[in-house]
């Protein structure tokens, strides 16, 4: 469906932001991009809508190449929505009018239905009548998710999709929008630093680093045998230990999570208690293992000073 092929991109000469990007992506497919602010994500979803030139490699869509504002008069994909971080919306209009906007009043049932319906998707059926102006951040994401949604796109690129909006509401629309993408076929790019947008929805994870995809695969491949430490901390705290600390004649050091460690009544793995901290349903317990603090997941708290023992 989608190809990025040894895409490259500067904005300075000789100082590359991307290089060599090269994935697929399938009708329906979920991919997540994710890497740590300024590594190129928003320029990529950029170059594939076709709101800059590539200066090197090639996109394509179904076997036709897709060019830039160079060869467009007009930036953009019919077939294809993005949806940046500034929003875009109208302010001094309704919710539903600007879910609305781009479709057509020929058919004005069918057209009230398509905004009820998307509404509906991100929860903001009570704001319908809301003009934007009036809207918080969050509710201002929700509907210009929304938006971008109104005419069926084939692939629907977002850039930090639910960075505005509460916690306690971004994992109900998390779950209704990904699979209501899923439900119409929608193919689906997400540029995030938020790994729950990543681990729980996503089929393939791309992490990027220094111009580059260091890692892809699944998200439970890429969780389970994180290659680096900077991998690892897109999941979860994490440890790097060194072997020789965990009583393992190797040389190098194991990136372990919190839950890969566990306090125990007796093993040759000493620790000293230095915090606990409550997570909910868990505790994490930092400690001082010969001279370095680690991370420990535990279901009870441990006073500081507490001599413990370790096991993997």
């Amino acid at each position: 469906m989608l190809s990025i092929e040894n895409v490259s991109y500067a904005y300075i000469k000789d100082k590359p932001i991307l290089k060599n990007i090269n994935f697929k992506v399938q009708a329906g497919e979920y991919i997540a991009l994710l890497g740590e602010s300024g590594c190129g994500k928003s320029t990529l979803l950029e170059l594939i809508y076709g709101l800059m030139d590539i200066e090197q490699g090639a996109i394509f869509y179904n076997d036709k190449k897709l060019l830039g504002p160079k060869f467009n008069l007009i930036p953009g994909h019919p077939f294809m929505k993005y949806l940046a971080q500034d929003f875009s919306l109208m302010p001094y209009t309704t919710a539903a009018e600007n879910v609305g906007e781009f479709l057509s009043n020929i058919y004005k049932e069918r057209k009230q239905a398509r905004i009820k319906e998307l509404l509906e998707v991100v929860d903001m059926s009570d704001f319908a009548n809301i003009k934007v102006k009036n809207l918080s951040g969050g509710q201002k994401q929700r509907v210009a998710i929304a938006r971008v949604l109104a005419k069926e796109p084939k692939i629907l690129l977002l850039d930090e999709p639910f960075s505005h909006i509460d916690n306690f509401r971004k994992n109900h629309l998390r779950r209704r929008l990904f699979n209501y993408l899923k439900a119409q076929n929608i193919a689906c790019i997400v540029a995030t630093h938020d790994s729950t947008d990543a681990l729980s929805f996503a089929d393939t994870l791309h992490i990027i680093r220094d111009t580059k995809i260091i890692v892809s695969g699944s998200p439970k491949e890429v969780y389970e045998h994180p290659t680096s430490t900077y991998v690892a901390s897109f999941f979860n705290e994490v440890n790097e230990i060194p072997y020789s600390s965990l009583g393992i004649s190797k040389k190098g050091k194991a990136v372990l999570y919190p839950e890969q460690l566990k306090i125990v009544e007796n093993s040759n793995i000493k620790a000293t208690v230095l915090n606990s901290y409550y997570k909910g349903v868990f505790y994490l317990v930092e400690v001082k293992l010969n001279q370095q603090e680690i991370i420990i997941s535990s279901m009870k708290a441990y006073a500081k000073g507490t001599k413990i023992c370790i096991s993997l």
